[in-house]
């Protein structure tokens, strides 16, 4: 059967479902790694998109738990579910847990007929224009009601989004060089690195003075206490989650997306700063002293940039294939 299938009296069609793809594949992924691909069948009632984790894209020594890489696809699920309701539908998800498939994350279908809301419509506008960004911000503070607006994003996913204090501010810097000088220390993360940032230039096609280390810290006045602005550091927050498990690393990552458009709508960038909850022992320490009993899943700041990285997405063809029913 067809994936351009009638279901309960509407018609999703393959331009629906390469569509929906296709925003997903622009979802941010730690490392720009894209661990992901999807699985499209026709179960009768309709077509479903499965979501899977790409393990062999999976940073062995950044990540060996695969924290990362779920909630990279966590930030992938979240765009795929937003496609689906600016496509004039409700997304059915329906997450997995399957011994023998343990790289299968979730089932998506399309349910009934929706308008899309103007809040959605505004947070897929945003899906291609938002961008990582490297270095410092502009001299433009970021408002208590956008930030406000943020936590509630992430509470959507029950996992909370923390503005850490000026004190807070200091020791995440000074954590984060010292997660910097401990990676720089291991080989084996070095040659990941390399290798990974090797990959990145090629694909790019240019020459970024951010790729070839991931200081993002030294001479911005993050960690500097008398640097005290916006202007330079930005606002640095933390998502934070009850638990510390497969689902909660999900969560993280539906949250994660979730706050970036909706921080992109409001003019706002993110840089992503997982140094230190990459070494075990520096995000214990963040999980007992600054996170307030939460597991922290992703430390950022978010400002206003000057200009963005643009990073390239694998296409369509590359990370979808058709299943059996």
């Amino acid at each position: 059967m067809s994936l351009d299938t009638a279901q309960r009296g509407h018609r999703v069609s393959a331009q629906d479902l390469q569509s929906v793809i296709e925003a997903a594949v622009w979802a941010p992924s730690i490392h720009n790694t894209q661990p992901w691909w999807f699985g499209t069948r026709d179960t009768g009632s309709g077509p479903v998109i499965s979501l899977h984790a790409d393990t062999e894209r999976r940073l062995n020594v950044a990540d060996p738990d695969g924290r990362e890489m779920m909630i990279s696809c966590g930030a992938a699920l979240a765009t795929l579910s937003l496609a689906i309701r600016h496509r004039g539908y409700e997304p059915e998800v329906r997450p997995q847990s399957d011994p023998d498939r343990p790289a299968l994350l979730a089932d998506v279908g399309f349910g009934r007929s929706a308008r899309p809301t103007e809040e959605v419509e505004q947070a897929y506008e945003q899906i291609r224009l938002r961008r990582t960004h490297r270095g410092a911000f502009k001299d433009a503070p970021v408002g208590a009601q956008v930030l406000a607006a943020l936590s509630v994003a992430a509470e959507r996913e029950t996992v909370r989004l923390s503005v850490a204090l000026s004190h807070e501010r200091v020791a995440l810097g000074a954590l984060t060089e010292a997660a910097e000088q401990v990676q720089l220390l291991d080989p084996a993360h070095l040659a990941e690195a390399a290798r990974r940032y090797s990959v990145r230039l090629r694909a790019l096609e240019q020459s970024d003075p951010y790729s070839s280390a991931r200081d993002f810290v030294r001479g911005q006045g993050w960690g500097n206490a008398k640097s005290g602005t916006h202007g330079v550091t930005g606002v640095v927050v933390v998502l934070a989650t009850p638990g510390d498990g497969r689902h909660d690393w999900l969560a993280a990552g539906q949250a994660l997306q979730r706050v970036l458009l909706r921080a992109s709508a409001a003019g706002l960038s993110a840089a992503f700063h997982t140094q230190a909850l990459e070494v075990p022992e520096l995000r214990e320490f963040i999980h007992t002293r600054l996170c307030r009993g939460g597991h922290p899943q992703m430390l950022m700041r978010l400002g206003v940039a000057d200009n963005d990285l643009t990073s390239t997405r694998r296409s369509v063809d590359q990370v979808r294939n058709e299943e059996l029913s």
